[in-house]
This record gives C-alpha cells, structure tokens and sequence, in this order.
C-alpha cells in the first residue's frame, strides 16, 4: 500500500515554480501510480489527480475546491465541464462539482458564494486498499471577509473508490458570534439531456423556477420519472437520500446523501445552445439556512456510484 500523507502541512500554490516543487515532492512519497499526485490543470493551474488501485481516477482543481473529472475504470468521465469554462482564477469553473457556499443562488452576497471562487489547501491525503482521497480546506480571509464577514473552516474530504465518488464537507464556526449559510454541490453530470432522467423524487415539493426565476412555483411532483425535455430549473424540497440517475448514455449512477436535504435539476435548454445537449445538473443542496453557534459544525455527504 502507498500512502502519500501531508497531515498538518497546507499545500496552496501562488507560482509555476512552487507547483513543480511540489509535484516533485508527492513524487518522491508516492510509490505506486495509485493515490494522489500534483498537477498542472488548465490555465497553468494546480490540480489533484486521485486514482484508485482499480484505476478509477478524479480531479480536483485547488482554485474552487472544484471536482472537474471522474473517470471510472473504463476511462469514460461522468462529469462534464462547459466548453465556455474559463481557468483564470477570475470566473469560477463552470463544470464539474462546484461549491456553492455560504449561499446558493442569488440573494445578499454574489452568485452561489465565493466558495467557488478561491483557493483551497490540502490537508491531508491518503491512498488506501481500496481508495484514494484527499481532503481541501477552506477558511475566512480577507476576500471573504469582505463579502461575510464571519471566519469559518470548511473541510472537503473526496474519496475514489472502484465505481464511486464519495465527498464529505464539514462547515464549522470559528468565529465568536452565530452565523447562517446555505450551500449545494452543483453537479454537473456528462448526458443526453433528451434521453436522461432521475427516479426517486415523485412526491416532493417542489419550486418551478420556469418561466420566472424569482417568482417560483409551488407545486408536488407527480412522476415517477423527471426528464428534461426543454427548459429546467425545479427545487425538490426535503428531497430522500438516494435518487437514481440515467444519463441517457448507457450509464445508471445513485446518487446517495446524508444532511444535504433538497435536490436542485437543471438544464439551461437553447440559453446555452453550444452544450445543452451534453449535460444535466442533479445538485445536492441544504436551501434553508443552517445556524450555527460559535464552536458547531454541520456536515453532509455525497456518495456518486454507478449501479
């Protein structure tokens, strides 16, 4: 078993320089082409490649916390990034698994957060039996500071496994006084937007944001199949813990979770004519605001497996 390990050291990049130094350092701990190693990602960026012992592989780019690439043994990629995505450290990713945190959506701060919009540092990494993870951190700096002004630690642990994605984000207050967040995985799953479909959410409530964004509708989803024949953009409120994803290209993914209480499906349809055809977005989300008290944590995961 190889274990590559950078417990209690913070691994961030500011040059190309600092980047081969340390490409060069998880070289020399690794000891098989398993596990975890640095790379050089679009636009000179920094990213993690995770591959496990069964040859199922992740990315991660540092800049976001941002999943963009899980490939399973076969070598085809479930996850999909925009063709429009810009790696310059001044757009977020737009692909892959973004956070959205301390928000989702619009309302007093940016878009989704700034979660997706800084850097984050590795903790700790490890390549086991039969996986291989790494777990981010994020913290409160002055880029933050001056959009919520709270300090806060969020710790993004992902495992590949055979046929899995696991992640793990833990939220903690740091600060003295309370705050509130909300916060999604905006997935964005490679399918056929005409052929793909999610089981598991016939009965929940759910807010249509079609045609009108900021006037949702209110509504209870009546089937048993949702699929996404043009436009979508549906909240799934209190939203069960498995649902079942076909992306219409032959592959049958379950997506599971703990603590993550709503589901978000979305499609931009023709207002993304270049690549609507070739992705949904089935995001795990906690839409109504998590208190935490000085000291508390909130956690939740996602685990990703093909069936």
């Amino acid at each position: 078993m190889a274990i590559v390990s950078v417990s209690n050291s913070f691994l961030t990049f500011n040059s190309p320089n600092q980047l081969r130094l340390s490409r060069r350092r998880f070289s020399a701990m690794a000891t098989s082409t398993t596990g975890v190693r640095v790379a050089e990602g679009e636009g000179n960026l920094p990213k993690l490649v995770l591959t496990s012992p069964q040859n199922s592989e992740a990315e991660i780019y540092l800049f976001g916390g941002c999943i963009t690439s899980w490939k399973v043994a076969s070598g085809k990629d479930l996850l999909f990034v925009r063709p429009d995505a810009v790696f310059n450290k001044i757009k977020p990713i737009s692909g892959g698994i973004p956070h959205c945190f301390p928000q989702f959506g619009p309302g007093l701060i940016q878009q989704h957060g700034f979660g997706r919009n800084m850097d984050w540092s590795v903790v700790d990494s490890q390549n086991a039996d039969d996986n291989a993870a790494v777990t981010l951190e994020l913290k409160d700096g002055p880029y933050s500071r001056a959009i919520w002004d709270f300090a806060f630690q969020a710790l993004y642990k992902v495992i590949v496994g055979a046929d899995s994605l696991s992640t793990e984000l833990k939220i903690t207050n740091t600060d003295d006084k309370p705050f509130s967040f909300s916060t999604a995985l905006h997935t964005y799953f490679r399918a056929s937007s005409a052929g793909a479909s999610v089981r598991g959410l016939k009965g929940c409530k759910t807010l249509n944001k079609d045609p009108d964004p900021k006037n949702p509708i209110e509504g209870k989803e009546e089937r048993d199949v949702v699929t996404f024949p043009g436009f979508v953009d549906c909240v799934y409120l209190d939203a069960p813990n498995e649902l079942q994803f076909d992306n219409g290209l032959g592959d049958n993914i379950i997506i599971k979770n703990t603590n993550w209480s709503d589901a978000v499906l979305w499609n931009p349809h023709t207002q993304m004519e270049a690549c609507y055809r070739d992705f949904v977005c089935v995001e795990n989300a906690k839409l109504g605001d998590v208190k935490l008290e000085p000291g508390q944590s909130w956690t939740a995961t996602q685990l990703l497996s093909i069936s």
